[in-house]
């Protein structure tokens, strides 16, 4: 590893100096319970005093129920949200925002300065990254230039589609969460899906399995921890199954990744073995839905941001100093809400 990741991290401040809470936001946070959970937890190993506050759409948002503050905000794909997004931060002086949602990290990213000076620090990648990376072509391209083995991939549109080999595989070069991502095994698909899938890229159908990365970053972009974990079982394109494995050329990829972005925050990093070689596809510039297993390794990434937020002394083991073989399974839970319950959420509409 690079000389100035290979050590154990250190801040100097104690949790007796802090006096001003440490107000965190979380947008468009819906089912990341998890999450949220974990965070409060580290609230409470730190000893820090703070509030978690929770922005979404819909007032049945399962991470509203956890949440000391919900504010119900208008649709992000409208002028009126970047407006409300600073209100919040101005009205629960938040100290720092994270994106829970791939659509929320262009737009966070294109208005830092508004947010910022509301108070608020933003982890998200600088604007012109937030672009690249919201983009699975021009993902594709960065890759390639960092000198990295990619899937081949083509735009729909590209006549070399008529003389390719099947299986490949069709997705919208801005998608989100699995939606509009189909196998094709003919042309007759392929004639199909583009058609059906709006601006897309065709990829070849790479044999996996796929490695899922998570690199945490400070938002001073310091790299802090790279978790790898193969996905065994997804569902709504989010894992559902999962363990941590390590493979040193994937992790000094990630290095080299949140360097060249830079990273500001935690991001996501994707990959699929081919011939037992990573082949690099996606990033999302937020925390990952598979986090937990991580956090459950020993990465405790909210603890380790909460510290560096604050200022206070904590302990960063090295990179890839994690619990290897841990499994992950998950499941469904329920919250359960009255009439006026529901009515009080819906409120606090900004």
């Amino acid at each position: 590893w690079p000389r100035h990741h290979a050590g154990v991290y250190r801040h100097e401040r104690q949790a007796s100096d802090v006096t001003a809470p440490l107000n965190i936001l979380f947008t468009s946070a819906g089912r990341r319970v998890e999450l949220v959970r974990a965070f409060r937890r580290a609230y409470q190993a730190l000893g820090l005093d703070g509030r978690i506050v929770i922005t979404d759409i819909d007032p049945l948002a399962p991470t509203a129920q956890l949440a000391d503050r919900f504010c119900l905000v208008p649709r992000i794909d409208t002028p009126d949200y970047i407006p409300a997004l600073v209100e919040v931060c101005r009205r629960e002086r938040i100290a720092a925002v994270f994106p829970l949602h791939d659509h929320d990290i262009p737009v966070l990213a294109q208005h830092r300065a508004a947010l910022e000076a509301a108070g608020a620090r933003i982890a998200v990648v600088p604007a012109e990254a937030a672009r690249l990376v919201t983009d699975k072509w021009k993902t594709i391209g960065f890759f390639r230039d960092l000198g990295l083995l990619t899937p081949a991939s083509w735009l729909a549109d590209d006549p070399a589609l008529d003389c390719v080999t099947y299986p490949l595989f069709i997705k919208p070069r801005c998608g989100s969460a699995g939606i509009g991502n189909f196998k094709l095994t003919s042309p007759r698909d392929l004639a199909f899906f583009r058609e059906v899938v709006e601006n897309a890229l065709v990829q070849e159908f790479l044999p996996g399995p796929e490695i899922t990365c998570d690199v945490i970053c400070d938002l001073n972009s310091k790299l802090l921890a790279v978790v790898q974990r193969q996905r065994i079982e997804t569902r709504a394109g989010e894992v559902a199954k999962a363990v941590t494995v390590y493979h040193p050329q994937i992790a000094d990829a990630c290095v080299r990744i949140a360097q060249a972005l830079p990273a500001i925050g935690p991001i996501t990093v994707q990959c699929m073995l081919k011939d037992g070689s990573p082949h690099f596809t996606e990033i999302n510039a937020r925390f990952g839905g598979g986090l937990p297993l991580g956090i459950a390794a020993g990465a405790d990434s909210p603890r380790w941001l909460l510290a560096r937020l604050a200022g206070l002394s904590v302990d960063i083991p090295p990179l890839g100093t994690y619990a290897q073989g841990l499994y992950m399974t998950r499941y469904d839970d329920s919250f359960f809400l009255t009439q006026d319950e529901h009515e009080r959420l819906g409120r606090d509409r900004l």
